[in-house]
């Protein structure tokens, strides 16, 4: 069994949580109100988050693609996202759980 599409979905995870983590820390700062930094940070943010999700979900794809196997590279990409779902299946049951606390 291949683990890429497991490892990339993984990674796409643990860069979500580190960077709400990093967020998490700045949001309750009152001295960051008002200023023009935060658009900017959060902007470069969703930037460099498409070009990393980019990379994890569409690259090796793509060049599987390229190369002509067409039905690896699709199987690749679904595996990826199938992966991805599970995660976010497990972040949404975090969630309701601890909203029933």
């Amino acid at each position: 069994m291949n683990r890429k599409p497991f490892l990339h979905a993984l990674s796409a995870a643990v860069y979500i949580v580190v960077i709400v983590l990093v967020i998490s820390l700045f949001a309750d700062n009152p001295a960051m109100e008002g200023t023009i930094l935060v658009p900017m940070v959060m902007l470069s943010l969703f930037v460099l988050s498409a070009a990393i999700m980019g990379f994890l979900f569409v690259y090796e794809p793509l060049q599987m693609y390229f190369d002509n196997r067409k039905q690896e590279a699709t199987s690749f990409f679904l595996k990826t996202v199938g992966y991805f779902a599970c995660f976010v299946a497990l972040f949404l049951l975090a969630l309701i759980y601890y909203s029933s606390l």
